[in-house]
């Protein structure tokens, strides 16, 4: 049997140690991807607000606008405020930029409101109050100078508790002018008095329950 030469020998050893280092690399990565896995997954999360819109079906014209008025003059009239949510809010009515005068009209101006369902800012045609007498009669025979005190959502008229959704209630507005007590000297300091008040409804979201 012919000997390869120790030059041949060196020759045959450099030309398979590559193939050998190869070969184990290749037994490291298989060996380092041996193993189980698993995954799961929560997709989809997203966090979005809920919204409240609140309207009335006056037109942008005012509810009352009355011009030269008398003792014992008196009106009714209806408005009727929708709620649009997505989340259980509550509507409540309060007073601002009121108007007072130099001769106490605004003692004089005698304010009803009653909350209920049906007819709208055109007339009362199939109002029904309230049965609940909480929610009903919201302010009763009072003056507007007392009523103009309830001039924030805290302090506010009355209270309607909104579901989420859309829905409406109607508040029925009755004023007179009630000179009643008063003598004809005083009911004279009257003439050219003028007074007013708007009446604003705000909805908020309800409280988060502890």
């Amino acid at each position: 049997m012919i000997k390869p030469s120790r030059r041949a020998q060196k020759l045959m050893a450099a030309a398979t140690t590559p193939v050998a280092v190869v070969a184990a690399g290749a037994l490291v990565y298989q060996a380092s991807y041996a193993a189980f896995t698993g995954q799961t997954r929560n997709s989809g999360n997203e966090w979005a607000t809920g919204s409240v819109r609140l309207t009335d079906d006056d037109n942008g014209q005012a509810r009352f606008r009355v011009a030269n008025m008398l003792p014992g003059d008196t009106e009714t009239k209806c408005i009727k405020v929708t709620a649009d949510a997505s989340v259980p809010s509550t509507v409540r009515g309060f007073t601002i930029n009121p108007v007072t005068s130099v001769q106490g009209l605004e003692n004089r101006i005698m304010i009803t409101i009653i909350a209920g369902n049906g007819g709208g800012f055109a007339d009362c045609a199939g109002f029904a109050p309230l049965q609940d007498a909480a929610n009903g009669v919201i302010v009763a025979d009072a003056p507007l100078s007392m009523v103009s005190q309830k001039n924030t959502f805290e302090t506010a008229m009355g209270g309607w508790d909104v579901p989420s959704g859309v829905s409406s209630r109607t508040y029925k507005i009755t004023w007179e002018f009630d000179t009643t007590g008063m003598t004809q000297a005083q009911i004279d300091q009257m003439q050219g008095a003028k007074t007013g008040v708007d009446i604003q409804w705000e909805m908020r979201t309800a409280e988060p329950t502890p």
